[in-house]
């Protein structure tokens, strides 16, 4: 890591010295320095191209506002969310499509979306006298060791985590102290097919299995109803609000290793200073070569559609992004079992996702090479091993009734 200046330095301070024409990284979810980006929107006037990336945004900063055709900032995000819609509407919105394990370098150079700026936020000093990225470590870290400028944002309500997010104030040009609330993601409540899908999962994940979820209502749901398992260990993208809950019950045992920390202010709370939670780079939560040291590790992911051949949309939505691929395609690939939960038909019934096959602008984000298992509230389609027609079979099997024979007319 190199040694920097670690200057204490006002908000006008520290964004005065990002020149026009650069790349900055923002950090995503939790870690999103907003005090930050309402200063570069304030400074506005000194730009006249400024290209802003990030992850998976929880909520839309101040230079969104500004992100016109011909106006000072331009946005790139890896990973769509609701905080970028109206950025897609606009068609404002640069999409790079990339799988989370690709975050290891991805902004780093020689990528061509290497970053020079670094923006992000920190915990208060702890008594070790380092910081810590907190709740979003995973794409951060090579960031802040390769970009030529390094903000930080000093905010006591960040939580301290272990882990490979420890940094020494020198690995920052300018450390600015704001005090603010951080993003955060509620628990989703789950309705009735929801809970069902989540029972024919939860009834996959056997005692003793390392397990990985995604971000959303299902993979909740399913974690909620693990509470009676025992020996779990987590290796995931994420840690999620239901952790706690399962460590509390006795279900999990040993460290929680994550990328990133996804919740509420109870969740961020909980990890604060914990010895059980050590959030690392996408290298070590999602490289292939860590996955496949990991024994049991059981994937549990959501998806938007399936088609008859196994493959998943899981980013495109009646024609409008709404996410990215994540690490959803390392977990398929790297996950000794995996597991694809989705209710079996959208808009009050009319629409099944069980679907013959994926239709343009729908996306690939898993090849029905790599799929497992497919959950629905109808039960589970195991496709590993199986012919394209018995896949064909099995999936609208668990479709929903009224669209079994339409999936499988020739």
């Amino acid at each position: 890591m190199p040694v920097r200046a670690a200057r204490r330095s006002t908000p006008a301070e520290a964004v005065a010295a990002i020149p026009d024409g650069v790349r900055c990284f923002v950090n995503a979810t939790s870690g999103t320095p907003f005090g930050l980006l309402d200063e570069l929107a304030a400074q506005a006037h000194r730009f006249r191209s400024l290209e802003l990336v990030a992850g998976y945004l929880l909520r839309a900063p101040a230079p969104f506002a500004l992100a016109e055709p011909d106006g000072p900032f331009r946005i790139t995000t890896t990973q769509a969310s609701g905080a970028t819609r109206s950025l897609a509407r606009a068609g404002v919105l640069r999409i790079v499509p990339a799988k989370y394990s690709d975050y290891a370098w991805l902004f780093s150079p020689p990528s061509p979306l290497a970053c020079d700026v670094a923006l992000v936020q920190v915990s208060a000093p702890g008594p070790e006298g380092r910081v810590s990225l907190g709740a979003t470590v995973g794409a951060a870290v090579e960031v802040v060791r390769t970009a030529s400028l390094v903000i930080g944002q000093v905010n006591p309500q960040m939580p301290y985590t272990f882990g490979e997010g420890e940094l020494p104030l020198d690995a920052f040009d300018h450390l600015v102290e704001i005090d603010e609330p951080l993003a955060e993601l509620p628990s989703a409540t789950a309705d009735e097919v929801t809970r069902r899908v989540a029972e024919h999962a939860a009834a996959l994940v056997p005692d003793g299995a390392t397990i990985q979820f995604g971000i959303g209502a299902l993979p909740e749901a399913i974690l909620g109803l693990l509470a009676e398992r025992r020996g779990l260990r987590v290796h995931s993208g994420m840690i999620a609000g239901s952790c706690a809950e399962l460590v509390a019950r006795g279900a999990i045992e040993g460290d929680l290793v994550a990328a990133e920390v996804i919740g509420d202010r109870a969740l961020l709370d909980w990890v604060h200073r914990n010895p059980r939670v050590r959030l690392v780079r996408a290298s070590v939560s999602h490289g292939i070569a860590g996955l496949a040291a990991v024994e049991g590790l059981v994937g549990i992911n959501s998806t938007v559609e399936v088609a008859l051949d196994g493959s998943a949309n899981s980013e495109i939505v009646n024609g409008e992004v709404i996410s990215g691929p994540g690490g959803a395609p390392d977990y398929a690939f790297g996950a000794a079992h995996g597991i694809l939960a989705l209710p079996s038909t959208a808009a009050g019934g009319t629409v099944s996702r069980i679907v013959r096959r994926l239709e343009p602008p729908a996306r690939t984000t898993i090849p029905g090479y790599l799929v497992d298992r497919v959950v629905t509230e109808h039960g589970v389609a195991a496709l590993r091993g199986l012919p394209l027609r018995e896949r064909a079979e099995v999936l609208a099997a668990i479709a929903a009734p009224a669209f079994r024979d339409a999936l499988l007319a020739d």
